[in-house]
C-alpha cells in the first residue's frame, strides 16, 4: 500500500531482458535507504519487489503481466521514474490509498502551461476505467496521487501545481507520452458491491 506522495525521482541505470521478462536497476539516494531485499516499492505507479540493493540503488524484476499492463517495458538507461516506499502504520496519508496495481496506460493529450510552473494536463480516459473516475475524485498517474479537475467522455484533466511538477516526472511530461494509471480502489469496491463490476 502506498499514498501516491512521490519521495524521489529515480533514474534507470540498467534495463535488460531476463528469462522471465525484464530487470531494471534504478539509482536512488533517498528511497533506497530503507529498502531491503523483498521490500515493496512503487516505481512509476507499479508495486514491485526489491530483489537486489546497494547503497546507490536497487533492482526489480518485471514479469510479462507487468510489461503488458504498464509503460515500464519502454524504460531505458536514463529513464526517470517516480519512487515511493510502502506505507507503514505511521505514514501520513497525504494522498490516497494507492495499491500500485496499474489498471491501464494512457497518454497525455494536451498540456496547457498556466504560469509559475502550474499546468493543466489532459489525459485520454481508458474506456475500461470510465466507470471508476469522477470529477474531484482521486486518480494515480505514474505513482502520483492526483485530483481529477475535469472529466469528459474521452478524457480527464488534472491541475498540476508547481511543487508536484518539480518533484515528479509529470513536470517534464509532454503530449503523446504514455503514463500508468490506477483508478481509486474505493470506487472499484463500490462498483463490485453494487453488482456492477
Amino acid at each position: 500500500m502506498f499514498t501516491g506522495i512521490v519521495e524521489e525521482i529515480g533514474t534507470v541505470r540498467h534495463a535488460g531482458a531476463t528469462a522471465a521478462g525484464m530487470r531494471l536497476e534504478i539509482a536512488s539516494s533517498r528511497v533506497v535507504e530503507d529498502l531491503a531485499i523483498d521490500s515493496s516499492v512503487n516505481v512509476a505507479g507499479a508495486c514491485l519487489t526489491v530483489i537486489e540493493r546497494d547503497d546507490h540503488g536497487f533492482a526489480v524484476d518485471l514479469v510479462k503481466e507487468t510489461l503488458a499492463r504498464t509503460t515500464l517495458g519502454r524504460a531505458l538507461r536514463g529513464t526517470r521514474v517516480n519512487l515511493e516506499r510502502a506505507a507503514t502504520p505511521t505514514t501520513a496519508l497525504g494522498g490516497h490509498f494507492v495499491q500500485g496495481h496499474v489498471d491501464a496506460t494512457s497518454k497525455l493529450v494536451t498540456r496547457k502551461e498556466e504560469g509559475g510552473g502550474a499546468a493543466r494536463l489532459r489525459f485520454a480516459l481508458p474506456k475500461a476505467l470510465s466507470r471508476y473516475v469522477v470529477a474531484k475524485g482521486f486518480i494515480t498517474i505514474d505513482g502520483v496521487s492526483l485530483t481529477i479537475a475535469a472529466l469528459g467522455k474521452s478524457y480527464f484533466e488534472i491541475a498540476l501545481i508547481p511543487h508536484t511538477a518539480e518533484k515528479t516526472t509529470l513536470g517534464a511530461l509532454r503530449p503523446g507520452e504514455p503514463v500508468n494509471v490506477e483508478s481509486d480502489v474505493l470506487a472499484k469496491y463500490v462498483q463490485r458491491l453494487l453488482g456492477k463490476g
